[in-house]
C-alpha cells in the first residue's frame, strides 16, 4: 500500500512540475522575437518593454488578487487554470501579429505564470515528505527558472531554424500545454472543495517572525530578477542594434544563461546557510552589474554574457535563501498566501525598472538608460547584502 501511495504521489509530483515548467516557459517564448515584432510593427524600445511590463504586471495583479486561493479551494483546480491560460496566450500569439493581440496574450500569459508562481510553489513541497521541505523548495525553484530559460532557448533557436518563426514555437508550446493539462487532470489528487472563491485584494500577510527575513529575501533576489528583466526586455534589440547581431539563437540563449544560471544557484545554495547566501547572492549582483556596465560601455558580447550567468547565479542563491526563510517555514494553510506574497514582490521589481529603463533609452539612448540602471541595481545589492550580514551578526 505504502508503494502504491508513493507511486501516486511521485506521478503526482511529476505531473505538477511538467505543468509548472510549461506554463513558465510560455512566458519568455517572445523574449527573442522582440526584435521580429518590433520591426514587423515598427515598436519603438519604450513600447517593447511596456510589453514586457505588461506581462509582468499581471503576474502581481494575479498574486494580489489570487494569492491566497489555491489556500481556500485546493491546488488542483488553481494549477489547471494556469496552465489554460498559458494555452490561451499560445492560440492568440498564433494569431496574425498586432500590438492589441500582443498585449491580451502577455496578460494572459501573466494571468497564467502568476497562479502558478504561487500555487505552484505551494504545491510542490505540499506533495513532498514534511521531512524533505528543503528538496521541495529547491524542485521548485529549479522547475520554475528551467522553464523560464527552456522557453527563450527553443524559441530563439526554432526562429532561426524555421520559416514561420512567430508560428512555429507556439505551436510546439501549444501542444505541450495541453499535455500539461491532461497530466494535471489524471495524476494529481482530486481536491475537496472546503472554501469559497472569492475575488479581493491581497495583503501581503507575512507572519512577524518571518517579515525581516521576507524583506530582505524579495529585496535581494528583486535586485537580481531586475537585471534579469531588462535583459529579457531590450536584450534581443541591444544585440541588434547596438552589436549588429540577428541571431535569434545568441537572443534567446543570452537569456537562457540567466535563468539558467539561476537554477544552477539555488542547487549550489541548497547546502549553504541562508544567512550566508543572501549577502553571498547580493555580491554577485554588484559583480554582475559591472560586468553589464562594461558590456554597455565598450558594446562588447562577451561580458554581457558573463553578466547574465553571474546575475543568474546570484539571483538563484539569494531566491533559495528567501523560498527557504520564508516559504519553507510558513504552515501549509498559509504556504500559498505568502508563497504569492513573495513573488509579488519579485515581479514587481521585475517589471518596474524594465519600465523605467524604456523611458531613459526614449530620453537619452540605450546604452546610457543601461548604465544608468546597472548603477542602481548595484547600489541596492550592495545596501542589501550589508544589511543582512548586520542582521547576522546581531
Amino acid at each position: 500500500m505504502t508503494s502504491v501511495l508513493s507511486r501516486r504521489n511521485g506521478m503526482a509530483i511529476t505531473a505538477t512540475t511538467f505543468a509548472f515548467a510549461v506554463t513558465m516557459m510560455g512566458t519568455t517564448l517572445p523574449t527573442p522575437l522582440y526584435s521580429i515584432y518590433a520591426a514587423k510593427l515598427a515598436l519603438s524600445p519604450l513600447t517593447v518593454t511596456a510589453l514586457f511590463a505588461v506581462y509582468a504586471i499581471g503576474v502581481v495583479a494575479t498574486l494580489s488578487l489570487f494569492g491566497r486561493l489555491s489556500d481556500e479551494i485546493g491546488r488542483r483546480p488553481v494549477l489547471l487554470v494556469a496552465v489554460a491560460c498559458a494555452l490561451l496566450s499560445a492560440v492568440l500569439f498564433l494569431l496574425p501579429p498586432s500590438l492589441p493581440v500582443l498585449v491580451i496574450a502577455r496578460i494572459l500569459s501573466g494571468l497564467g505564470a502568476g497562479l502558478m508562481s504561487g500555487t505552484g510553489t505551494a504545491a510542490v513541497i505540499d506533495l513532498f515528505a514534511p521531512e524533505r521541505k528543503a528538496t521541495a523548495g529547491t524542485v521548485a525553484i529549479a522547475v520554475n527558472a528551467g522553464g523560464l530559460a527552456t522557453g527563450t532557448l527553443l524559441s530563439g533557436v526554432l526562429a532561426d531554424l524555421v520559416a514561420d518563426s512567430l508560428v512555429v514555437p507556439y505551436a510546439v508550446h501549444l501542444v505541450l500545454t495541453l499535455v500539461a493539462a491532461t497530466a494535471l487532470w489524471t495524476l494529481t489528487p482530486r481536491t475537496v472543495l472546503n472554501g469559497k472563491f472569492r475575488i479581493r485584494p491581497h495583503r501581503l500577510r507575512v507572519p512577524v517572525e518571518l517579515r525581516g527575513a521576507f524583506t530582505r529575501g524579495v529585496l535581494a533576489t528583486g535586485a537580481g530578477f531586475a537585471v534579469a528583466g531588462v535583459l529579457t526586455a531590450v536584450g534581443a534589440l541591444f544585440l541588434v542594434r547596438s552589436l549588429h547581431l540577428t541571431s535569434h539563437t545568441v537572443a534567446g540563449f543570452l537569456v537562457f544563461l540567466a535563468f539558467a544560471g539561476m537554477a544552477i544557484g539555488q542547487l549550489l545554495g541548497k547546502g549553504i546557510a541562508a544567512r550566508t547566501a543572501l549577502p553571498l547572492g547580493c555580491a554577485g549582483t554588484v559583480v554582475a552589474a559591472g560586468f553589464l556596465a562594461w558590456a554597455l560601455s565598450a558594446t562588447q558580447l562577451l561580458p554581457l554574457l558573463v553578466a547574465a550567468v553571474i546575475v543568474g547565479m546570484s539571483s538563484g542563491l539569494c531566491l533559495n535563501a528567501g523560498i527557504a526563510s520564508t516559504v519553507e517555514q510558513a504552515p501549509s494553510a498559509h504556504r500559498g498566501e505568502i508563497s504569492s506574497s513573495f513573488f509579488a514582490g519579485l515581479y514587481s521589481m521585475l517589471a518596474i525598472p524594465s519600465i523605467g529603463v524604456g523611458v531613459l533609452v526614449v530620453l537619452t539612448d540605450l546604452r546610457t538608460a543601461g548604465l544608468v540602471f546597472t548603477g542602481v541595481v548595484a547600489v541596492l545589492a550592495l545596501v542589501i547584502g550589508i544589511t543582512e550580514r548586520a542582521t547576522v551578526r546581531r
